[in-house]
Parts: C-alpha cells; sequence; structure tokens
C-alpha cells in the first residue's frame, strides 16, 4: 500500500527486525512488515506503524450527550458525534457490525476524508457542546481522536468516548489532557464471555476502569448490555456491581442495556424487562447512587433520583430532559449534590 496521504500511528515502538509493538490496546500487537495489527486498520510499513482509517469518517452528526449514554455529563446537551470503521474486539452481538467489523470481515475501509479543522467547525455550528467519539472503538482512530480533541479544547469544547475499555494505560494517559469523559462498556464479569462472544479479556476492561476512575480527572460511566442467559446471573451481576463500587465508586453510573439480537448472535431474544429489573435492584443493593435501564423507553428508571432521599432530580423521557429540578447541583429537597460534570 501507498504510504502516500497515511498517518504514522501513535502509540508504537520498534521491536525486533522491522516489527512493530503497538502500545495502544492491551491486545499489544507485534505486527510483522507488512502486516495488520488486530483491529485491521493499523499496519507496519517499512518499521513505521501507520494508521490505516485516520481520514476516513464514516459517521459525523450530532446526538444528545445521552444516547452515549452519558447522564451526568452536561445533560440535555448535545455531542458531535463522529467514528471510523474499526474495532479491536470481534463482539458477536455487535449493535454497530456494520461499520465496526467491515475492515475486520472484507479489508474495506469506507469513509469521507474530513479534516479536524471542518469537524470542530461543524460541531460549533451545530450548537454542540462536545465532541464524542463513539459508534466504533475510539481507540483504534486514536490520531483522529488526539487531533480533533485539541483543537475541541481551544474551541471551548469536551471531549467523550464510547469505549470497550481496552486502552493500555499509556492511551489513557495520551489521551487524559483533552478527553473530558467516557462511557465504558463493562461487557460481563466472566473471563469466558469476553473471550468467547468479544475475543477479549477481562482483566484489562477492570484495569481501565479502575486507573480511570482513581488516576484521572477523566468523567466515566459505565454500561452493561444484559444478554439473556451470558451475563444476567445474579451471582454475576453481584460481582460486577461490587466491582464498580469498591474499584470506581458509587457515585459512578450503571447502565444496564436491553439486548436485541443484532449481528451473528442470532439464538436469542430480547432481554426480559424483569432481567433489566432485577439487575437494576442488584446494582442499588449494592450501593451504586445511579443506575439506568436503556433501551426501555417510558421506565422511570431513565431518570435520576437523589440517593439520599430518593426525590426525582432529573426527569428523562427517552434520550429528551424533560425537567431538571437540580439547584447549583444539589438536590432541592436534602441539598445532597449529585456527582457529575456540567450537571
Amino acid at each position: 500500500m501507498d504510504k502516500v496521504g497515511l498517518k504514522e500511528a501513535v502509540l508504537w515502538e520498534g521491536a525486533e527486525d522491522t516489527k512493530v509493538r503497538c502500545k495502544l490496546c492491551a491486545h499489544g500487537c507485534v505486527i510483522g512488515e507488512g502486516k495488520l495489527g488486530f483491529c485491521r486498520v493499523r499496519q507496519n510499513m517499512g518499521g513505521v506503524l501507520y494508521s490505516l482509517n485516520y481520514d476516513k469518517v464514516i459517521s459525523a452528526n450530532p446526538d444528545p450527550i445521552e444516547k452515549k449514554p452519558l447522564f451526568h455529563f452536561q445533560p440535555g446537551s448535545r455531542s458531535f458525534s463522529i467514528a471510523t470503521m474499526g474495532c479491536n474486539f470481534r463482539c458477536e452481538f455487535c449493535q454497530n457490525w456494520q461499520i465496526s467489523q467491515a475492515a475486520i470481515e472484507s479489508g474495506g475501509i469506507d469513509g469521507e476524508p474530513i479534516t479536524p479543522e471542518r469537524i470542530i467547525s461543524a460541531a460549533v455550528r451545530s450548537g454542540c457542546k462536545s465532541i464524542a467519539y463513539t459508534y466504533t472503538e475510539p481507540t483504534v482512530f486514536m490520531e483522529l481522536c488526539a487531533e480533533c480533541g485539541r483543537l475541541a479544547k481551544e474551541e471551548g469544547l469536551s471531549n467523550v468516548f464510547v469505549s470497550n475499555g481496552y486502552e493500555t494505560r499509556e492511551a489513557i494517559d495520551f489521551a487524559s489532557e483533552w478527553l473530558d469523559g467516557i462511557n465504558v462498556d463493562l461487557k460481563a464479569f466472566s473471563e469466558d464471555y469476553y473471550k468467547r462472544l468479544c475475543k477479549a479479556r477481562l482483566a484489562p476492561v477492570l484495569e481501565t476502569v479502575e486507573y480511570i476512575a482513581k488516576h484521572t480527572d477523566i468523567w466515566i460511566e459505565i454500561t452493561t448490555l444484559l444478554v439473556p442467559g451470558e451475563n444476567d446471573s445474579e451471582e454475576e451481576l453481584k460481582k460486577l456491581t461490587e466491582f464498580i463500587v469498591t474499584k470506581a465508586g458509587a457515585d459512578v453510573p450503571w447502565h444496564i442495556s436491553r439486548f436485541h439480537p443484532q449481528y451473528k448472535y442470532l439464538d436469542s431474544v430480547p432481554t426480559p424487562i424483569e432481567n433489566l429489573e432485577r439487575a437494576y435492584e442488584i446494582g442499588k443493593g449494592a450501593g451504586l447512587h445511579y443506575v439506568y435501564l436503556g433501551n426501555v423507553p417510558g421506565s422511570k428508571t431513565e431518570s435520576t433520583f437523589c440517593y439520599n432521599c430518593g426525590r426525582l432530580v432529573i426527569e428523562r423521557i427517552g434520550y429528551e430532559i424533560a425537567a431538571n429540578y437540580l439547584r447549583d447541583s444539589k438536590c432541592p429537597d436534602c441539598a445532597t449534590e449529585v456527582a457529575g460534570v456540567g450537571i
């Protein structure tokens, strides 16, 4: 492949012979000359690692920040959401498989070349308060994220990731100067689940969650897609929620998302509502202050309640804020502060 127009990758180092070692995610790929990393969008050319998807934007549009989902980060605002093709997971139930897995399955990397300057300009024109790197795994287009992220900060915009949490500590530190918020998919609390259904490992995701929560100023929320019969046992959910409380903190919002059969995982049914409600109670029982159900339109569990007195403080209908009763980020009844950014 011709190197003209390609972007040298960030976070890599030379290895033996002409191989390179990618330091972006926990796969830690050692890539031979002419070969691709596990994500299929980073290639070793002559002993230099290049990004193949740097300026190939496959999606760019304003979204409610609640769609990420981020409920405690600038609620009611819009986030200019961008993505390129590629992923470092192989989730059999992927909800965005048409763009996340295309580079893996066909080798094709489609998208329109859009400069970071144009992206930031479009975000400003559309009245967005942040840029969201989402739809596919932002780690694998970190080069574009970094350039957009720095420009966004200059324009007074925030930056958020929607991520599988497979970043290395080096990648988190690299992004921390411009990254303000992140929603991490904690897909399960089982090594077997990650290995069998995602072709990944659990431990690096847990390390990412704890590291971000304890060692950075990045606001974090967590999402778990509840797949019937796979990650919804009471035992597993208790372990998962106890991990969040003890290693990340009770103020970290937990989003429990309803599964619908997608991609290769079709021999299932959508998550029963009672399973979601049981998970909700487990999360509250573990001591989490903010638990939400996703993909359940009209449920009261879309709204935020004061964990101290139970008062409704932010009412949501879908991705829209119907009412915000907070006063200086505090409950109007008992003055308990509600955790978040710009809340």
